[in-house]
Order: structure tokens, then sequence, then C-alpha cells
């Protein structure tokens, strides 16, 4: 009975222990969530036209598989026996089964895809059935009728590729068994260096190379017809400056194989497309009218290949933009483009055509109110592939998104999340999330639930009273207002919003006073004001407001803004342009709430931006929201983003231990770290919202217009040329 007694009395001691550690394990862990301008709204998926036939809905055909988000297509050309290689492995595909003689070949692609948090490169072949009317869209799209078949294939062993590092996969080309491609895996080491690198991975051995020199960014590769070499868009040494719009790359070419013989043959160029081993076309904004064309170099045929030797011819006329060009081997008849006119709002594919000098519209007679990007041309010139949102301004896949959208987080204690929403914050259990959607305050639960909208007037940024758990603060007034504009600090009770009292204004002065962080005892409130006429920090009694005690924190002519206190109560971080006041420039700082022990945290780097810190619930580290990692894309292969550069970032309070957290060629920020750990799941949410997203603002800007004559008229015969 002693013995039973002693051994009871020590396996409870060990089930204690046991608990201890697991909560302790479970403490240490949390989760981040940040916004993505827009990418909530995206639902590409892959399509394709018939060049030969009328564009009409009924020859239009999804190719993608309506699930994940689907981009950057490439139609490639496989031998039989590359193909046999690719259909090895059983457990990963359903090898299709006999074809019915009368079917047609498969639709073979190699794209893009963002699935289950991370980037990677997919192989897609889809088998279907003519005998079935093939033309009925519907049946195709949304019920998949005439699809026979899928065949999906991950080209690229993440693990293998990137050891293990999370990162951006972009413009896919398969040459021969060679996957060339854009990969962000590797890290500079110098801030606002972009990451995005040129690659080649032999698919049989997993053997990858990397193409683009150490300390130089390529983007857009294109490799010629025999393989022999690939074209890209780059700084080369210069390196990036800030652009966000059309960047003002050239164009290089080297060997496919090792990289080597690189040469700059184009000045001011992006997005190159090779027509045959000594022909390419590419998209520049020309120096004369401003208009954003499709240019034609010619390499000569013996001697130097430089920018002193090469012919260069423009393309397409003035009058309306067109870029990102595509074209197939030996194909001198035309090219495909993506086209901004004048007369519509809409991003649209045309092929222009390289005799007539004539443009022929293809998807504004499928989809004339949806944006087409990025066309690409089968290698025997008869289709000519592009993505859209799905189902056009409808969603096909319903009314649910993604409320909490998984992202593959390089840190296995810590969880990432997209959140749709911005400005997003967590309650103190974790449990809620508040958020903006403009106009209005909302808030959610963590799992999807209740959400409800708890304050309906324009406001941005929310942060969570850390005493009373129900109260949330907000900024209420115009988003990126001026200096004069009013702005005020509003508290709101979420659990009380049709009291009386549910809303109250803390700010009176009629300045604009935004960004408000609360003190770990819930009595003081942090936030920024330009009261003075500049933008910097005070500290104001969290319920009463600015009339029941206010002291200035900092002071300067320049903007101190975004502020969050410290869970220990010690530090204030808080973004500011004090370096260089008013060149947009922000770095991020660290503050006793005294206003002692001011000094940066990080350095940006030449004109670089620091934004939006938010504290890890242990105080140790800051989340935030960065240009330290450059641009990784052509931003006008992609929707719009204000600031395409914006990653997630976390560093620790010493300045050590910088790790990048996201990378993708969108725009991330507004970061919030919350007190418990969310299982990397997707949670979805029920929303009414449509499929749709804005193009680049600054293709909107029309140059003079003027009579540019017969070449803007879109040819009238509308079945390919």
């Amino acid at each position: 009975m002693k013995l039973q007694t002693i051994f009871c009395s020590l396996l409870y001691l060990l089930l204690a222990v046991f608990r201890a550690t697991a909560d302790e394990d479970s403490s240490s862990r949390s989760s981040i969530i940040f916004t993505t301008l827009g990418r909530s709204d995206y639902a590409f998926d892959i399509y394709t036209l018939p060049i030969s036939d009328r564009p009409t809905t009924a020859n239009e055909i999804k190719i993608t598989d309506g699930e994940s988000v689907n981009f950057n297509g490439h139609f490639p050309s496989l031998s039989s026996s590359f193909l046999s290689f690719l259909l090895r492995n059983q457990t990963l595909i359903q090898s299709p089964g006999p074809q019915d003689s009368r079917d047609p070949p498969p639709l073979q692609l190699i794209y893009v895809t963002e699935r289950n948090g991370t980037s990677n490169i997919y192989y897609d072949a889809v088998y279907y059935d003519t005998r079935r009317n093939t033309r009925s869209r519907t049946a195709l799209e949304q019920h998949g009728a005439e699809v026979s078949t899928r065949v999906q294939v991950p080209l690229l062993d993440l693990n293998e590729v990137n050891g293990g590092v999370i990162s951006m996969k972009d413009k896919p080309i398969l040459s021969g068994e060679y996957l060339i491609y854009v990969s962000t895996h590797e890290n500079p080491g110098t801030p606002r260096t972009s990451w995005a690198a040129v690659y080649s991975t032999e698919l049989k051995t997993g053997l990858t190379r990397r193409l683009t020199p150490y300390g130089v960014a390529d983007f857009s590769p294109a490799v010629s017809p025999s393989g022999k070499y690939t074209a890209v868009a780059s700084y080369g040494n210069k390196g990036w400056d800030g652009e966000v719009e059309m960047l003002s790359t050239d164009i290089y070419i080297f060997l496919t194989r090792d990289g080597t013989q690189r040469v700059k043959i184009v000045e001011n160029g992006g997005w190159p497309c090779w027509v045959d081993e000594s022909t390419l076309f590419f998209h520049r904004q020309s120096e004369e009218d401003d208009w954003i064309s499709v240019y034609k170099v010619i390499l000569p045929k013996t001697g130097l290949v430089s920018t002193e030797s090469v012919s260069i011819q423009r393309v397409t006329p003035p009058g309306l933009h067109a870029f990102t060009p595509a074209t197939s081997p030996g194909n001198n008849k035309f090219i495909a483009v993506a086209t901004r006119r004048p007369t519509s709002s809409y991003r649209h594919i045309e092929l222009f055509d390289l005799v007539k000098n004539k443009f022929i519209e293809l998807t504004r007679f499928v989809s004339p109110k949806t944006h087409h990007l990025n066309p690409f041309i089968s290698p025997d010139s008869s289709r000519v592939g592009y993505h859209k949102c799905r189902g056009g301004s409808t969603r096909e896949d319903g009314n649910t998104q993604l409320l909490l959208e998984n992202i593959k987080s390089p840190l296995p204690d810590i969880s990432l999340f997209r959140f749709d929403g911005s400005f997003p914050s967590f309650s103190p259990k974790g449990d809620r999330i508040a958020f903006v959607e403009f106009p209005g305050v909302y808030v959610v639960n963590s799992d999807g639930s209740n959400r409800r909208q708890v304050y309906f007037k324009n406001a941005f940024s929310t942060v969570w009273d850390p005493v009373r758990e129900a109260v949330v603060y907000t900024s209420g007034g115009p988003e990126f207002a001026s200096e004069s504009s009013e702005v005020d600090i509003i508290s709101i009770n979420a659990d009380d919003v049709d009291g009386v009292s549910a809303v109250r204004r803390l700010t009176t002065n009629g300045k604009n006073n935004a960004f408000p962080s609360v003190s770990p005892d819930g009595k003081w409130i942090v936030f920024r004001s330009t009261r003075t006429g500049y933008k910097n920090l005070y500290i104001m009694d969290a319920e009463g407001g600015e009339g029941y005690g206010l002291h200035r924190l900092t002071e300067g002519p320049w903007s101190d803004t975004m502020c969050n206190w410290s869970p220990d109560g010690e530090w204030i971080a808080f973004a500011s342009d004090r370096d260089n006041p008013g060149s947009g420039s922000f770095e991020m700082y660290l503050i006793h709430p005294n206003g002692t022990g001011l000094r940066k945290l990080i350095q940006s780097g030449s004109a670089g931006r620091a934004n939006h810190p938010y504290f890890s619930p242990d105080g140790k580290s800051i989340v935030f929201t960065s240009d330290y990692g450059g641009i990784s894309a052509e931003p006008i292969s992609t929707p719009h983003q204000y600031q395409p550069y914006g990653e997630i970032f976390k560093i620790k309070l010493d300045g050590s231990d910088l790790k990048r957290l996201t990378q993708n060629s969108f725009e991330d920020g507004t970061p919030a770290w919350g007190p418990r750990f969310i299982r990397p799941v997707d949670v979805e949410e029920v929303k009414n919202e449509q499929c749709a997203f804005e193009d680049c603002h600054w293709l909107n800007e029309m140059p003079n217009q003027r009579d540019w004559g017969a070449a803007l008229e879109p040819d009238k015969v509308q079945c390919g040329v």
C-alpha cells in the first residue's frame, strides 16, 4: 500500500511537471496577423483563348483548378520522355486513362500558384472530352463535366530548393528539362536590396543553380527558343531606388546553363520575350510621348553584343499603353500584349499584327469589365493564355472568403496569417480581432464568427485596452490626411454598441490625432498629434482623454508616428522621418515613456521605410513592415499596390535577429502580434463580396491624347491573324 502511494505521488508529480512544461511551451507560442492590400479578393485563375477563332465566352477555357491563386503561366513544349518523368509518381497524381482518339491533346501549363500557405510552381495537364459540348463554358468551368482528368504536379521540392526558407516564386519557363524562374530565398544582406534572383533547377535531379550574380536582382526572365540564352529585366549593380511604378531596369542576357557571359543589351526596358535567337520584344515608357509601348531589339549577327551594337525599334504606336509582351518561337506575325486604352478602365489582352500594324482585341469580347494580366502564347502560336479573377466580377466559389489565411511561417513558434481587413489588432485574451473596413470599425471572433460593426464612420488603426477588455481605440477621421485635417482618438465599447456611451471622443482640439496605443496598466494612451504643426508623440489619460492629463513625449520639425507601447510598459516604439524630415523615409525608434533612452532600432537604408511597429507579447521583439527586402517583381505585372515593397519583418529590441516573415510582390502591412497561438489553418468567413481588384493607378494617367492614326483602331475581323 505504501509502495502504491509513493508510485501515485511520483506519477502525479510527473504529470504536474508535464502540464507545466506544456503550458510553458504553449505560452511561448503566439500568432502574427497582417494585411495585404486587396489580396483577399484576387481569386486568380489562368484562362486561354484560341487565336484562330472568334473570342467568345464559349471559346474561353479555364485551365487551373478554381481553388488556389494561380497566375503567370507558360505553355511548355514537352518531350514524351520528359512527360513520362513528370507523371512517374503515382502517389502525387492520377495518371490519365486511355484517351479517345477524337479528344484533343491536353492543355499543358506551367504556372505560379499560392496554396497551402506558400508559393510554388506547378505543372497542370487538363484532358477534356470534346464529345460533350466542350464549347459550353458553364459546364467546363463550373461543373467540370468535360474535364476527364486533371494532372497536377508541384515542380519544386521547396525544402530541397530553398533549404527550407520561405520564398516567393515567379515567372517560370520550362526549357528542356530545366525550370527557369525567380525566387527570393536568398538574403543579399543589404537593406533595401531585392532578394529576387533567377534560378535554374534540373527537374530530374533537383540540382539548382543561381544564374543571377550575388548582389544583383533580376526580374521577369525569358529563355530563347534554343534554350541557350536567358534575358532578364535588372537594375544591375546600380540597385533599386524606391520606384513603385515603371521600373528603370535594363535588359540583360546571359547563358542559361550557368549565368555567364552576362551583358546589357537595352537601357530602360522590362519584361523581355524572345521570338528567335537574336530578336526580343520588351516594354518601356517612351521618353518622347510618355506612352508605355512595346519595342523590339535585334542583336548583331557577328561581333560583340552591347547596348551600342543592337538595333531597337518601337513596335506598338502611341495613343494607348501596351506592355508585358508575349511571343512564340519563330512567330513574326503577331505578339500578345496587355493594354490600357483611354476609352477603357480595364486592362485587356490584345494581339498586335506585326504585318498590318493593327491591334486585334481579344478579352474585351469575353469579359469586358474584368482586368486580364500577363499574356503568354503557346509554342505553336495557336493559343493565348492570361490570368484574371475566376468568374469575372462574380466569385464562382460563392461568398466564402478567408478571414485568416494561413501563411507558412519561417518561425515554428509563431503562426502567421493574412487577415481580410485593415489595421487588425488582438483583444487582450486573443479571442477577438478588431479591424477597419473603410468606412467603419469591426470586431470578429478569431474563429471567424460573430462579425459586428462597432463604429460606423471613417476610421483607421485599432488597439484594445489591456484592462477594460471590451474597449477598442481608433483614429476617427480621414486616413492619409494632411496635418491640418481633423482626426480624433475614439474609444469604443465593443460590447455596448447600442448604448449612449459606447463611443467617446478623447481628443477635442480639432487637430490630426491618430495611432493610439495603451499602456499595459490601462491608464495612459500614447498617440501622435499635429497640435503644434508637426506630427509628434503625446501621452494622455486613457479614460478621460486629453482634458484629464496630457504631456508631450517627442518634439521636433519632423513626423513621429505609428507608436506602440510595450507589454512591460518600459518602451514605446514608433516610426519617424527625423533623419530626413519630409522625405518619406521612416525608420524605427524606441523611447521610454518618460522621454529618456531614445535610440534607433533599425537602419532602413537610404530613403528606406520601417513602419507600424508592434511588440511581441513577451516584449522582447517587434514585428513591423518594411522595404528592407526591396521589390520582388515588376509592379506593372501585378494589381495595384501603393507600396509593392511592403513585407513583414521581426527584430529583437537590441537590433539583432532580424527575420523576414513574408515573401510576395504585394503590399503587406499593419501587423499585430497576438497573445496566443492560433493553429496554422485557414479560417473562413461568409461575405457578399465580388472577385475584383484595382489596376495600377498610374496606368490611369493617359499622356497627351490626339489622333494617333489607324493603328489604334482594332481590326474589324475579330478572329485571329
